[in-house]
């Protein structure tokens, strides 16, 4: 006997709700935080954290504004920090032109 398709659990929109994570996920931030990633892992812990946990390129704008828009922001700011400094030349940081 067939075994009854398992529906989603609904998503809501507020950005103060846990995010969607499957186990892979929580083992890779796991494994990233132990030391013990490969790198598969680290960057799928990178790819959870700017894209879920930060929902970095996420539209921000919730209907109201309000506290919702302020927490949405705090998150994505945190996120677009990651993503800064995955771009930046560090060089620049350091002083030094020709590193990075």
């Amino acid at each position: 006997m067939a075994q009854p398709r398992k529906e989603p659990k609904p998503i809501g929109h507020e950005p103060w709700l846990p995010v969607e994570t499957d186990p892979a996920d929580a083992s890779a931030i796991q494994a990233l935080a132990a030391g013990t990633a490969d790198a598969n892992q680290q960057k799928r812990a990178l790819k959870v954290f700017i894209e879920k946990c930060a929902d970095t390129y996420g539209l921000g704008w919730h209907p109201g504004g309000g506290s919702n828009a302020d927490f949405a922001a705090g998150r994505r700011f945190a996120g677009l920090q990651v993503v800064k400094l995955l771009k930046v030349n560090v060089g620049l940081l350091t002083g030094n032109r020709e590193n990075g």
